[in-house]
């Protein structure tokens, strides 16, 4: 069994990238594939059975998700894609989804490389509920067209060829390479979408030209599509037990005591909501390979990606609803929610904003294999990546009708779609609007990647295969945010003129219940003299988020090889991965500067093996440590100083750049079966024991001891001075656990035509909990929940029909309610989603041998996202984005 490990190992290639197996070579991957069979299938199936073998070879636990060709990635979007591999759960953004957690843990805890080379994509949400903009570890996945990708790895064991940093896992993503393509290709898809709720038909295009010459091959492709996506329903911004509501009529004893009471939880201030979101999405990736020899080759990736998005969004919100005339209530697990209220005296506030954002992406990466000899060969990257998120515009105005409309809020027939009506007021016409305020914002994110490593594989023996490398990564990441002065309002009040006219609003009639009148932007930035929002940035106030510099040195050594037991194959691999991290934090609070720096390190052990149990079906298991990274906003130095003075205590809140890394113990075990071309069974259990977890915290500390400057400090106060430190901290530990079922198989047993059918099923448990602090605003109320993101349950079922020519499948996605965070508002002790099942459709049919006609659609039942509040289950935000249609063709060259 002559460096059987060593054959399977380099079998996968530069396939494989960095989810533990090592590049290769063409001449040490045509002596590995004597022993792969080669099946000529096309389409789906086809991309079932190559994703099955490489599953089937790693030495990781690994799931693969391969293209065919151009436009045949199995969804229109990277996130929507990853939903179907087990244990994977995504959030979504305008119907499309943007961030992904795996197994239980949320998306900082998933790193993410292209090509090799870790990344970051950064976008927002124009709701707030959603995180809107934010600086964390997330990878936002609907940065890139999926057409620019022909393979994405999922690993979720580690190793210590890996770089450390994700705890829940590395999602490798990768764009095409000349070398794939056995001389000229080219190729071009074209496809046009409708969306229901927009009503918009928008273009898809995508292409690609490739070229081989003898030792120099070359590689061009380009994804660019609009799309425009329309989300709608209502809102209630929370719920409280609301005090000093009155009784309309005085005389009404019963009703005043019962709003005396304080058991009452009132809707804070329902609204009819809705966003619209214009995108433009465009994708360049350049390879260019050059072979001097069967030994030596050298790769250059270069990325391009632009997500801009215009959004635009309409509110029409309840407000001061202070005088009830009728309410009725119902008992909610112990408490009074109120279904329906009759309310006088009130305000529509009518809300109209728009931002624009950009996202950028650009990377390069030279890659290098090397084989020295036929026993030892090396592998080199190096490479710089930027992700830059651009918001050069957030404008919102706030007209009124305040003071003079009675209106009715009624939950009765859909606790989670309530209804609000004015019977005696035209919401529409001008009369009794005034103007409210007029805000602006800017907001700019930075992050920059430079990696540089060299790996080298040894051949040892018969069956062993040494591996070693060094990796050297730096990270920056900064923000600044710019504000209008006087307190981020230009209230209008500051210049005496509150009244409106025809010329400064206008009738919004988008939303499908319900119509209003709002401000119009650009004719209320005329009017108030801010020329169309062309402020100079002296007149807005500017909040630096510090900057944050990462610089990680890592080495590691790893030993694998195959022997047998009991009389049958064993393959193992154990390694030990050592990093050190330098972090910088810099920054200024109040004109000062700020500066903090840091190291850590650790040592991370890995083991993982596969056993055969039999032919086709294996044992793995896995222990490992690994880290994952705080969040830049937890370790970024923002420091404020409360001007407090006098006796009382003056408190600092700042982050915390001396935050250790989450650290966790992971324990893996499965048991997989293949059989027949697509066929695999998988029952795998997973158990991670994470430490570190991150709480925000209260403490008294001597201000001298934070390392401030003085110039911070009140004016009389000194650095001996008592105060009140507000920071996050480490303290907590926590363990999540949980079972993956995995089943796919060809239904070729059924009489004709059904024999043609197959299926693809996966379902996945997770558990784990986290302690919160001061829930309710209590202090001392802890309570233990579910981490943020963990869905419970999800599954995925895929059924597919696929003859010569023509096949089509039909996919639901499921997964259960989350939580999104818990609070320390007296509002609400956690926030979260209900559970979601999208179901989507795709067909293709081979027209002739270069044209290929494709028919889909997504989220076919056009699911409702209902997002809650408090454990009680009220009503949050409800959305629907509509039925998405896409009918196109591709023609290859």
């Amino acid at each position: 069994m002559k460096n059987q490990f060593a054959k399977t190992t380099l079998s996968l290639g530069v396939l494989a990238g960095l989810t533990g197996v090592t590049p290769v070579t063409a001449q040490q991957s045509s002596v590995a594939d004597e022993n792969v069979e080669v099946i000529e299938v096309t389409s789906f199936r086809s991309s079932l059975i190559r994703a099955k073998d490489l599953k089937k070879d790693a030495i990781i636990s690994r799931d693969t998700i391969l293209a065919e060709d151009i436009a045949d990635f199995p969804d229109l979007n990277l996130a929507d894609s990853l939903q179907r591999v087990p244990g994977i759960t995504i959030t979504r953004e305008g119907g499309e989804g943007r961030q992904i957690s795996l197994r239980g843990l949320g998306p900082d805890f998933t790193r993410v490389q292209v090509n090799g080379m870790e990344a970051m994509g950064t976008s927002s949400s124009p709701m707030d509920a959603r995180g809107g903009v934010s600086r964390t570890r997330g990878f936002d996945f609907n940065v890139f067209a999926s057409e620019l990708f022909n393979r994405i790895d999922i690993s979720k064991t580690y190793s210590a060829d890996q770089e450390e940093g994700g705890i829940g896992g590395t999602v490798g993503l990768f764009t095409a390479k000349p070398f794939d393509y056995d001389g000229f290709k080219s190729a071009l898809s074209v496809r046009g979408g409708y969306n229901t709720n927009s009503e918009e038909t928008n273009p898809r295009m995508a292409g690609l030209i490739s070229n081989v010459w003898n030792k120099f091959g070359a590689l061009v492709s380009v994804a660019y599509s609009e799309r425009e996506t329309a989300e709608y329903g209502t809102n209630t911004t929370r719920w409280r037990r609301e005090g000093g509501k009155t009784a309309a009529d005085p005389a009404d004893t019963d009703l005043q005591a019962e709003l005396d009471s304080g058991e009452l939880w009132f809707p804070r201030g329902h609204r009819f909501s809705r966003w619209n979101n214009t995108q433009d999405r465009l994708g360049v990736t350049a390879a260019f390979q050059y072979k001097l020899s069967d030994s030596f080759s050298l790769t250059l990736d270069i990325m391009h990606a632009e997500l801009e998005n215009n959004t635009d969004e309409h509110h029409s919100a309840v407000k001061d609803n202070k005088v009830v005339s009728d309410l009725i209530w119902e008992e909610n697990d112990g408490q009074k929610e109120v279904v329906y209220a009759l309310y006088e005296n009130a305000t529509w506030r009518n809300e109209n904003s728009r931002r624009y954002n950009e996202s950028e992406f650009n990377q390069y990466t030279l890659s290098m294999d090397w084989t020295i000899n036929p026993e030892f060969y090396a592998s080199a990257v190096i490479g710089t990546s930027s992700s830059d998120f651009d918001q050069p515009e957030v404008i919102k105005s706030n007209i009124h009708a305040k003071g003079i409309v009675d209106i009715a809020t009624d939950f009765r027939q859909d606790r989670f779609y309530g209804i609000s009506t004015s019977s005696d007021f035209d919401t529409t016409q001008l009369d009794g609007y005034e103007m409210k305020d007029i805000y602006l914002q800017e907001n700019y994110i930075t992050n920059d990647f430079d990696t540089a490593k060299v790996d080298f594989t040894y051949l040892v023996g018969d069956t062993g295969e040494l591996q070693f490398g060094v990796n050297y990564k730096k990270f920056e990441n900064s923000a600044y945010q710019l504000t209008q002065s006087n307190a981020q309002n230009i209230a209008p009040e500051n210049t005496g003129v509150t009244t409106l006219n025809d010329a400064l609003v206008e009738v919004y009639s988008e939303h499908p219940n319900t119509s209003w009148l709002q401000g119009d932007l650009d004719a209320l930035l005329n009017f108030y003299g801010l020329n169309g929002y062309n402020i100079d940035d002296s007149e807005l106030t500017r909040n630096d988020k510090s900057p944050v510099t990462e610089e990680t040195l890592a080495m590691y050594v790893q030993y694998g090889w195959e022997s047998e037991f009991a009389g049958k194959p064993l393959r193992v691999s154990a390694g030990l991965r050592y990093f050190e991290t330098d972090i910088t934090a810099a920054g200024k609070s109040s004109g000062a500067a700020i500066e903090t720096t840091r190291s850590y390190s650790d040592v991370l052990p890995t083991i993982n093996l596969v056993y055969e149990l039999q032919e086709n079906v294996l044992w793995r298991a896995s222990a490992s440590k690994n880290i994952t990274r705080p969040s830049l906003g937890a370790l970024s130095y923002n420091a404020s100083v409360s001007q407090t003075s006098g006796d009382a205590i003056t408190s600092v809140t700042m982050g915390n750049p001396m935050l250790e890394p989450f650290e966790s113990n992971n324990l893996d075990t499965a048991f997989e079966w293949y059989f027949d071309d697509v066929g695999y069974a998988a029952a795998a259990i997973f158990y991670k024991d994470i430490d570190n977890f991150i709480v925000d915290t209260t403490s008294e500390v001597v201000y001298s001891s934070l390392g401030l400057p003085a110039e911070l400090l009140p004016v009389d106060k000194t650095v001996d001075s008592i105060f009140y430190l507000q920071r996050p901290e480490n303290m907590d530990a926590s363990k999540i656990k949980g079972v993956e079922l995995t089943f796919s198989r060809d239904l070729d047993f059924l009489p004709a035509p059904f024999n043609h059918l197959g299926v693809i099923a996966n379902y996945t448990y997770a558990d784990g909990d986290a302690l919160y602090r001061n829930i309710y605003g209590e202090e001392g109320n802890d309570q233990e929940k579910a981490f943020t993101g963990l869905s419970k349950n999800s599954y995925n079922f895929t059924l597919y029909y696929e003859q010569e020519g023509w096949g089509a499948r039909v996919s639901a996605a499921y997964r259960s309610a989350y939580l999104t965070g818990a609070s320390s508002s007296g509002d609400q002790d956690e926030s979260g989603y209900h559970g979601t099942t999208f179901i989507d459709f795709s067909s293709f049919y081979q027209l002739t041998d270069t044209i290929k006609l494709s028919f889909e659609g997504i989220n076919l039942t056009d699911e409702r996202q209902e997002l809650y509040s408090d454990s009680h289950d009220r009503a949050y935000n409800t959305t629907t984005s509509g039925r998405t249609y896409m009918l196109g063709g591709t023609m290859q060259f």
